[in-house]
């Protein structure tokens, strides 16, 4: 059977391994250290010992001439734990030694050109029996005699080998103590980064309305919740924006398609009735024909005025070009009076209180744009004041430059709507207002001017828009980096406002 992978442990569990064996390796490696200085240091002490003892001149001579040597038993200036073994001067391990005469002790060659030691130097060899060790070091009597001296190192084998096992029992403890300890401590530590993924986790099965806790943005974890709060606004964000886009498109269709159904039912109808009636009378059918055509011509209005709201949001932006604003207010100003001869439309300068220009008439006002977008959007608002205000209403285009202020225009104040965002206070704009003394706005009615397909309260006009005109200055406006704007109450007529920055 294939051997499965196993899952990857949690955050807290590693963490936890990784403190229990680094503390563990950090407590053997100084119980290692410690043991290896004791160790060093009471081999020293035995050293130190073995180096300061010699035997005398006279103890070779009797050795040599067979005499009995002195026992601890009987003379107790040779310590009991001192081996001393002397080879004779053919390099003969001798049967004589000084100590106590048991089977203890080191085990050394029988010839003393086997020793390979040199005199004051310590070093370390097996124990006769085979259990533990023994330091020993050399010594040169007369006539060629050697010496070998020898203690045990009993005392340090034990102390080292206590201090091996409470090093290993403190490294268990240790070891168990910090993964008691360490996971409850990990377990706190973690405690705000468990609330961001318990968090996390509630958005990811739908509560999208939640927000990670807020803690310490100079730790690691508020910085992450932060950036995750950060990150969550923007995606709420974009599903509102998506939402409501997603809404928009939807009233938008339903709205072409009512708009476009009217026409288009008055036009089957006229030509359903001249299909079903060839004799109908030649004033009826001309009748029937010219309805048949005005309804052909509005919906061919509405189908362009679609298809630039498209262009508009879709197409790349106007071709920039240098604009004199005064002849394009001119010019518009001469194409509405075709449509509206009964009109009497004045073009002046902005003034002092809605302008810098102190009252002074300017020759050219120039702004970058593109001049056909710009006229049409003029050619709207004179088109929307002649059409929706009674005759009797003035209808005023002024034109000049600004810097943007609530009293001048392009920021937002009370009273005032728009669809574009707001520029920033002070920036230098070119301006054509369309102001007219009509009626006015209702605030409602002002909030939705700009919408697309929106008709406010009939206000007399001899045939009603689309709905469409605004909408198309507002996005003609904002494709232009600037502001469509309007400022209106009831009774005290409509200022439509055009600001394009001056580059």
């Amino acid at each position: 059977m294939r051997n499965l992978p196993r899952p990857p442990r949690s955050l807290r569990t590693r963490l936890v391994l990784i403190a229990t064996v680094l503390a563990t390796c950090a407590v053997l490696l100084c119980q290692t250290a410690g043991l290896t200085v004791l160790r060093s240091w009471l081999t020293d002490q035995v050293d130190g010992r073995l180096t300061g003892f010699r035997p005398p001149t006279r103890l070779y001579e009797d050795i040599a001439e067979g005499r009995r040597l002195p026992t601890p038993k009987d003379d107790g200036a040779l310590p009991s734990d001192y081996r001393v073994y002397f080879y004779d001067s053919g390099g003969r391990l001798m049967d004589a030694s000084l100590g106590l005469t048991d089977d203890r002790g080191p085990r050394l060659p029988t010839r003393a050109d086997e020793l390979a030691l040199r005199n004051d130097e310590p070093v370390t060899v097996e124990a006769r029996d085979g259990t533990g060790s023994w330091r020993v070091v050399t010594d040169s009597g007369p006539d060629g005699m050697r010496a070998v001296i020898s203690l045990p190192l009993d005392t340090v084998d034990g102390a080292t080998t206590k201090l091996l096992w409470f090093s290993a029992s403190l490294g268990v403890v240790v070891a168990a103590g910090v993964a008691v300890l360490g996971n409850a401590a990990v377990r706190l530590g973690l405690r705000p980064l468990s609330r961001v993924e318990a968090t996390a986790q509630k958005i990811t099965d739908g509560d999208l309305e939640l927000r990670v806790p807020d803690t310490d943005p100079t730790t690691e974890v508020g910085r992450l919740g932060k950036a995750l709060n950060t990150m969550l606004d923007r995606l709420r964000t974009a599903l509102h924006r998506t939402a409501a886009s997603e809404q928009q498109m939807r009233r938008f269709m339903a709205d072409a398609g009512h708009e476009l159904r009217t026409p288009l039912t008055a036009i089957q109808g006229f030509a359903e009735l001249l299909h079903d009636d060839p004799r109908m009378p030649a004033e009826r059918r001309t009748e029937a024909h010219a309805l048949i055509a005005a309804n052909a011509n509005c919906m061919s209005r509405l189908v362009d005025d679609l298809f630039l709201l498209a262009k508009l949001g879709y197409a790349p932006g106007p071709h920039p070009e240098p604009v004199d604003l005064l002849s394009l207010a001119a010019d518009s100003i001469t194409s509405t009076a075709v449509r509206h001869p009964e009109r009497t439309i004045t073009l002046e300068p902005l003034r002092t209180g809605s302008a810098d220009t102190s009252g002074q008439e300017l020759d050219v006002v120039e702004a970058v744009g593109d001049a056909h977008q710009l006229a049409q959007v003029v050619f709207n608002l004179l088109d929307n004041a002649c059409s929706h205000t009674p005759a009797s209403a003035r209808v005023n285009v002024r034109v000049g430059t600004v810097r943007t202020s609530p009293a001048a225009g392009g920021v937002d104040r009370p009273g005032r709507t728009s669809a574009t965002p707001a520029l920033l206070p002070g920036t230098a704009a070119a301006v054509i207002e369309v102001a007219d003394t009509g009626p006015g706005l209702t605030p409602d009615d002002a909030q939705h001017v700009f919408d697309r397909f929106y008709r406010a309260a009939p206000t007399g006009a001899d045939e009603p828009g689309s709905g469409l005109g605004l909408a198309i200055a507002a996005a003609i406006a904002e494709a232009h980096q600037g502001r469509m704007e309007l400022d209106t109450r009831p009774e005290a007529g409509c200022t439509f406002r055009l600001l394009l920055p001056v580059h």
